[in-house]
């Protein structure tokens, strides 16, 4: 026998419309949230809920909570959760007998407000837990995809995004290109680095930096790749200056590097543009590791490639007037091309027959040039003056560490001696 008396409240019912329209979480686990932060809130109560049956409905805001108790013999109740003496139970039906169940419904409001707040406190625990579940898978599963986030706030160290359902997307000062520029309220787009989940407090990380972001734009914009006829192999960036993409087709038909650029360099123009004038270079993939450096140094042209694979080091030889195009400014061109190829690249001169006359070792200008300055060149390799003055000057100042000045000097006092 079941009394059909409902349990609503003003307060619980604004417990249950506060909770029903909960983002992210499904109607059935929902369901099963409530019910279970309902018996937590009996087992604190009475011990254990085993007894308790708890039907919720959020979608009207109603709930039922019955205790189901054992009749026994007047005198005779050891638990008063789980047995009912026989004249308590005759008031509620008068034909209860002793061994017999009674199911009787429990006013939640009657426990007070502290059985209430504790209810709210329970559920509201367990909701955000689900949805921070719920937007760490849904985040993970989006790792390295490219999403677009409205600017919420911007601080010094990162900027907030807000996406279309009001999760919170960040981007950090070190994951924007160093010219982005971003007001309050535009869109940006990014892709997703990492989903981190510290305390199941899940923080989406967003990169416009990585390989990856252009990976994608690139997909994106050229068919072929997204039908799988060409394939990108490797990408270099100096994120918001270069980058140079080395793409390969299995199909001889098909100019992988004309189809990614586009007619007059049509389908990188928009991915250009989002990547704030950030140049490409796409050349031909190949495993032919000195072929590979060749094109990487591109537009210079290579004479000769000496490989060190154990080590992955490459010496490349160029006439002189080529030096600076393979360098390139600042020395982008040749970080990229190591970083694409994944070998040092160190660039000489190709020296010619009359200027291949003696060679002197720098230890011979001692009185000219301070020891340290010619330890310092030693140690990258370098012992006499012709292969100092063959060796690019940038070079030089980044892997010896010395000063531009100082570089100049040593330059100026072994040219003179072969004047």
């Amino acid at each position: 026998m079941v009394a059909t008396k409902k349990s609503k409240g003003p307060s619980m019912i604004e417990t249950f419309q506060e909770f029903k329209e909960t983002k992210n979480i499904d109607r059935t686990t929902l369901v099963s949230v409530l019910e279970e932060s309902f018996r937590n809130v009996i087992a604190k109560m009475f011990g254990s809920d085993a007894n308790f049956d708890v039907i919720v409905n959020p979608d009207k805001g109603d709930f039922e909570i019955h205790r189901n108790r054992i009749v026994v013999a007047d005198g005779e109740v050891s638990d008063e959760n789980k047995e009912i003496a026989l004249s308590e139970a005759q008031k509620i039906e008068p034909d209860y007998e002793v061994g017999e169940e009674v199911s009787e419904e429990v006013d939640f409001q009657k426990f007070g407000r502290r059985a209430i707040l504790n209810l709210r406190q329970t559920l509201a625990s367990k909701i955000l837990e689900l949805e921070h579940d719920s937007l760490y898978q849904k985040y993970k599963d989006k790792v390295g995809q490219i999403v677009s986030g409205e600017v919420y706030q911007m601080w010094k160290r990162e900027i907030l995004l807000i996406d279309d359902e009001g999760n919170e997307l960040h981007l950090p000062k070190q994951e924007q290109i160093p010219s982005d520029s971003y007001h309050k309220g535009e869109t940006v787009r990014a892709i997703v680095k990492e989903v981190q989940n510290e305390n199941n407090n899940p923080r989406i990380v967003l990169s416009r930096t990585s390989p990856k972001f252009l990976e994608r734009l690139l997909e994106a914009e050229v068919p072929e790749i997204q039908d799988g006829l060409i394939t990108i192999r490797r990408i270099a960036r100096m994120p918001g200056e270069r980058a140079k993409v080395a793409v390969e087709s299995y199909d001889d038909r098909i100019d992988p590097v004309g189809a990614c650029v586009g007619v007059k360099g049509s389908r990188v123009h928009g991915i250009v543009r989002e990547m704030c004038n950030e140049n490409i270079d796409v050349i031909n993939y190949s495993s032919n590791i000195q072929l590979f450096i060749q094109r990487a140094l591109s537009p210079a042209k290579v004479t000769s490639i000496t490989l060190n694979q154990e080590e992955h080091k490459a010496e490349v030889y160029l006439q002189p007037e080529e030096v600076s195009l393979a360098i390139g400014k600042g020395g982008l061109n040749i970080k990229l091309a190591s970083m694409l190829t994944e070998y040092t690249i160190d660039v000489f001169r190709v020296v010619n027959e009359n200027e291949a006359d003696e060679d002197i070792y720098l230890d011979e200008f001692a009185d000219e040039i301070d020891q340290w300055i010619i330890d310092s060149i030693k140690g990258i390799g370098l012992d006499t003056a012709k292969a100092v003055l063959n060796a690019p000057r940038e070079m030089l100042i980044e892997k010896a560490d010395l000063e531009e000045e100082t570089v100049d000097h040593v330059i100026e006092v072994l040219k003179a001696e072969f004047e």
